[in-house]
């Protein structure tokens, strides 16, 4: 197993990880109308990202999973909407979201920091399809950063004064 394989895998889980906290998240947060809708987009890109690398994976001998299968939301998600926005904006609730930011942040960071390792061997290996994969899904995690940088920004003198 050659170390850009080892990247694509560890890349790939960490994809899938990415979507599946996001939507988490935005389940967590369903009152939060504007934070749960980027969070579902973002996490349509972690799994697109995922699924683009499970197809390149085979390439480099890799059998990497498809995307994780969602369930439809049943009685369990209704009764936790009903919670939340019972909850509405505590305090408590507005402190659960800064960490779910930030360990959503984090996640979306350690993609990137994959993403520019697997950008550097492609370039190094002139692998113009490992090249591609990265310019143009990089980008994107990219985003995925400044949205959860900028959320706490906003939000982090409000909530951490007022608690």
């Amino acid at each position: 197993m050659t170390g850009i394989s080892v990247t694509l895998r560890a890349l790939h889980d960490g994809e899938r990880d990415l979507e599946e906290a996001l939507l988490a998240a935005a389940e967590r947060h369903r009152t939060e109308h504007e934070f749960r809708h980027v969070a579902i987009d973002c996490a349509r890109w972690s799994r697109e990202h995922s699924t683009r690398l499970a197809a390149l994976g085979h390439h480099y001998g890799l059998d990497l999973p498809g995307p994780h299968d969602h369930p439809t939301p049943g009685a369990l998600a209704t009764l936790r909407e009903k919670a939340a926005e019972a909850l509405g904006r505590r305090p408590e609730t507005g402190l659960l979201l800064l960490n779910d930011l930030r360990d959503l942040h984090l996640a979306a960071g350690r993609n990137s920091v994959h993403w520019e390792m697997l950008g550097q061997a492609a370039q190094a290996a002139r692998d113009e399809r490992l090249l591609e994969l990265v310019s143009s899904c990089h980008p994107q995690t990219l985003r995925q950063m400044r949205w959860t940088t900028t959320m706490i920004k906003v939000l982090s003198p409000q909530l951490l004064l007022s608690t």
